[in-house]
């Protein structure tokens, strides 16, 4: 059996990045005797945040057999205070999208973005980056655009930015859809401005 002590202290040395937690997170799920989604469960009720961003790995990879992985994603880990885990939360969203389709996906990630968590919302706009290099959207850029486009005023500053920073990206490839979007903006108010900005940003 997987001795998941080692795999602890070897990912807790280490601060920055998502390969060794994907590693981690690969080697626990390939052991057939472990019980993954209590394992994942009690990885969130650690200190180490990294311990908490490989529950979160693991729930993203049972999430499209699971539903309450799924839920348990979108209400608890979207709570978790550390912004790691968050990019792990997003991580995990965007995989349970790839494996079932996005387009099959369009009612959880209009679900998703319907939430009260910003955080919740992030996970979708900042999972899919970049939407339209994703198949259904790749050839359906304009639904990507009117879902994002949606959130381009909200009060949290850090939803404003992933969704900047999204449509700056589609807009690469598609700068008439999203100057045709950002013509209908009301820019005297401050947060579709601050919006507006990051698109308009040369990166």
């Amino acid at each position: 059996m997987t001795n998941i002590k080692l795999i602890i202290d070897h990912i807790i040395q280490i601060e920055h990045g998502f390969k060794h937690i994907i590693e981690a997170g690969d080697q626990i799920l390939k052991d057939k005797d472990r019980d993954h989604f209590l394992q994942a469960l009690d990885f969130l009720k650690q200190n180490d945040y990294q311990v908490r961003m490989l529950g979160t790995y693991i729930l993203g990879q049972l999430s499209t057999d699971h539903p309450e992985a799924l839920e348990i994603l979108e209400n608890e880990v979207s709570m978790d205070p550390n912004w790691r885990v968050q990019e792990m939360l997003a991580k995990a969203f965007d995989h349970y999208c790839s494996v079932i389709g996005y387009e099959q996906s369009l009612p959880k990630i209009k679900n998703w973005l319907s939430s009260p968590n910003p955080n919740v919302k992030r996970a979708v706009i900042e999972g899919l980056r970049i939407w339209t290099g994703r198949p259904y959207f790749k050839d359906h850029p304009e639904v990507a655009v009117d879902l994002i486009a949606k959130y381009r005023s909200e009060d949290s500053e850090y939803v404003r930015k992933s969704v900047g920073n999204s449509l700056r990206d589609i807009r690469k490839k598609n700068p008439d859809l999203i100057d045709k979007e950002v013509s209908t903006w009301n820019l005297q108010d401050k947060n579709t401005l601050f919006t507006y900005k990051l698109i308009k940003e040369k990166k």
